[in-house]
């Protein structure tokens, strides 16, 4: 596989170098006068590189076109020769038919966003659409032809050195201050396909404002004094792939060789971001019920206080936390701490399983004293407790303990596992607990692999391997091969970054657990190809931030961070077993990107631990931040540069403690 890609990289910088001397562009400049309309002007190019209108502008327009190395870069200086408001755009005419066409906004454009609903980005609403460029992991857009093969991209080049905190948010905006943000996207001209780019940034035909919210276009204009001059820079770049898969591959490994993110300054130590992040189990621990928990899910970030949510999987992590804490209580003498852990893990034990013996998932003690429970399971959660507990046994029977009663929980829930899984391999995403069929979505097959690999491990159970394998096929022929990664997620039905990671991990469980060296082989290139898909969420780059917005007031940097999916633009820090994931895929494929790319992603990831005297925002040490508000959106309240008020610091805390934990499932399977 690693061959092939390599390949498919090397022609395609042959063919790119061949298809550089066809480039098309076409440009117009927005102009703003202030209290009055905008007016757009066709811009045409003199031998000499000059833009110029048949109508006197206040600017002058120049245009350098550099080809080097199989790249074209375009390179805009517009000087004032007055004070001037002003958007400037830009078109690249691929020639592509649009009908043949595949689009590609990485962290947020996948096809056609076809598994997106109306009221998210999405060709439901248009076949044509621009976007700031802070809501991609790289500000570029491609196109890619599957009838010939043939893709061009688009990237943009800056420091991106800063924001301007808009007054609108939506019709024609000339900014307060100055912005490195443009915007990019595509266009169905008469049935050709464009790419369409240019500065400051514009949406449309929507703005995308709050979760399934779109909201009227956009156009930004920016200010420039009379002498002064703006210089904007972008590549161009045309290749040719084999399928979409390699296209993706292939723009990820430009990209970030292009963009080269560099580990952020290292200010923990493994040892001391474990310290800060066990904050979180002290402080969260309730132990008022039935069921002990560490209360992560639906805390405001202004007090962190505990409420009555106990969720084993997903955003809560109640396990996965336990087992953290026991295991960190144990090692660093902190009985109280790992006391409380036994309590949560016998708590569940006693009380956390329902009649027909699946993990009680997600409890409410404050709608109900006894544990309100919609009677909705999800094949999700249940593997990650399944996942949590097994890694529980595992640390036990190293330290010569074995828990039986907590075997026979599990076989249970495995058990039914097989009763659910349908003649093609998938799972169902939802379910009650008679294992009625309530959402029979396969995106969530791949959370799935993890415990039957993992149960067969243990118990030596063929009927579990050979389950994880039948789902393991449904993967590779419904997601991997068709490179369609959606709804893995259980609060949004769209494209999503945790759909192509699990589709990742899982073939890495499967690699990890097979003992055919051809197959184990086969399941590597399924982890590879998917890993890039997965990559191609995480951020390359530091959006800026506007003075006052939190995040660049205390320095973020957002490379590393991964965008959500279509409907929650937001980044957060879902790493877990990734990060090893990309280690191995390094070795295996003798792929340094993956390996330089985990430093990055590890140091960058523990920027916004709240400690004292640097608290981000968090009102309690040790609560990651979840809601982490990156560009012009909001998941509710405050918006860019900020959190959303409502937060889950169950996950990012199991997230970020599996990250500084390496090789546990390589260890698990060793054994």
């Amino acid at each position: 596989m690693k061959t092939v890609l390599t390949t498919i990289s090397f022609l395609a910088l042959l063919q790119s170098a061949v298809m550089a001397q066809d480039i098309s562009i076409s440009a117009d400049i927005t102009l703003k006068s202030p209290g009055n309309p905008a007016e757009t002007f066709g811009l045409s190019e003199t031998r000499d590189g000059i833009l110029v209108s048949d109508r006197t502008l206040p600017v002058e327009i120049g245009r350098k076109t550099v080809q080097e190395d199989g790249l074209t870069r375009i390179e805009l200086t517009i000087t004032a020769e007055d004070l001037t408001y002003y958007n400037i755009g830009q078109t690249l005419h691929t020639g592509f038919g649009y009908e043949d066409c595949l689009f590609y906004m990485p962290g947020f454009w996948y096809r056609d966003n076809l598994r997106s609903p109306q009221t998210a980005p999405s060709f439901h609403t248009s076949d044509s659409w621009t976007v700031r460029e802070d809501r991609l992991s790289a500000p570029l857009t491609g196109i890619y032809n599957t009838r010939t093969g043939e893709y061009c991209t688009v990237l943009r080049m800056d420091d991106f050195a800063c924001d301007a905190q808009p007054c609108h948010t939506s019709g024609e905006v000339i900014l307060s201050g100055e912005t490195s943000i443009g915007y990019t996207g595509f266009n169905d001209n008469g049935g050709k396909a464009d790419i369409a780019f240019g500065f400051p940034y514009r949406e449309g035909p929507k703005s995308y404002i709050r979760k399934l919210t779109l909201a009227p276009p956009v156009c930004t204009f920016s200010r420039l004094d009379r002498g002064v001059t703006d210089t904007i820079v972008w590549e161009i770049r045309r290749g040719k792939a084999d399928s979409w898969s390699d296209f993706v591959a292939d723009v990820w490994e430009y990209s970030y060789d292009r963009l080269a993110p560099q580990p952020v300054e290292v200010r923990h130590t493994v040892e001391e971001a474990k310290a800060i992040l066990s904050g979180f189990f002290t402080q969260s621990y309730v132990d008022s019920h039935p069921l002990k928990y560490y209360s992560g899910v639906g805390l405001r970030t202004a007090d962190c206080k505990p409420n009555g949510t106990a969720e084993v999987g997903f955003i809560g992590r109640v396990l996965l936390n336990a087992f953290n804490a026991l295991e960190y209580g144990q090692s660093s003498s902190m009985e109280n701490l790992a006391t409380q852990a036994e309590s949560v893990l016998d708590s569940y034990l006693g009380h956390g399983f329902t009649p027909g013996g699946l993990f009680r998932e997600n409890v409410s003690f404050d709608k109900s004293p006894e544990g309100y429970e919609d009677g909705i399971y999800s094949i999700r959660r249940q593997s990650e407790g399944i996942c949590a507990i097994l890694s529980y046994l595992d640390y036990e029977k190293d330290a010569g303990r074995r828990h039986p009663e907590w075997e026979a929980r599990i076989r249970t829930v495995l058990d039914r596992f097989l009763l659910l899984q349908e003649e093609d391999g998938s799972f169902p995403r939802k379910f009650n607990d008679a294992l009625e069929v309530k959402d029979p979505s396969g995106g969530s097959t791949s959370s799935a692999i993890l415990p039957l690999a993992m149960g067969y491990k243990w118990f030596r159970d063929k009927d579990y391997l050979a389950a994880a394998e039948l789902a393991s096929s449904y993967l590779e022929k419904e997601l991997i091969a068709k490179a369609d990664y959606f709804s893995s997620t259980l609060d949004a039905d769209c494209e999503d970054k945790e759909a192509s990671l699990y589709a990742s991990t899982a073939m890495y469980y499967m690699s990890l657990v097979e003992k055919d060296r051809d197959m184990k082989r086969h399941y590597a290139d399924l982890c590879l190809e998917s890993a890039y898909f997965a990559l191609s969420w995480y951020y390359l780059w530091d959006v800026p931030f506007a003075q006052g917005q939190m995040l660049g007031d205390v320095g973020f940097r957002s490379r590393g961070w991964g965008n959500v999916s279509v409907e929650n633009n937001h980044i957060d820090v879902f790493i877990f077993e990734f990060a090893d994931v990309l280690d191995w895929l390094a070795e295996r494929y003798n792929e340094t990107r993956f390996s330089d790319f985990t430093q990055v992603i590890r140091t960058s990831m523990l920027q916004l631990l709240p400690e004292e005297g640097s608290m981000y925002g968090i009102a309690r040490a040790g609560y990651c931040p979840e809601v982490v508000q990156h560009t012009a959106w909001d998941y509710g309240k405050n918006g860019k540069g900020f959190y959303n008020d409502i937060f889950a610091p169950g996950w990012t805390v199991a997230s970020l403690w599996q990250m500084l934990s390496p090789g546990r499932a390589e260890r698990y399977f060793k054994k």
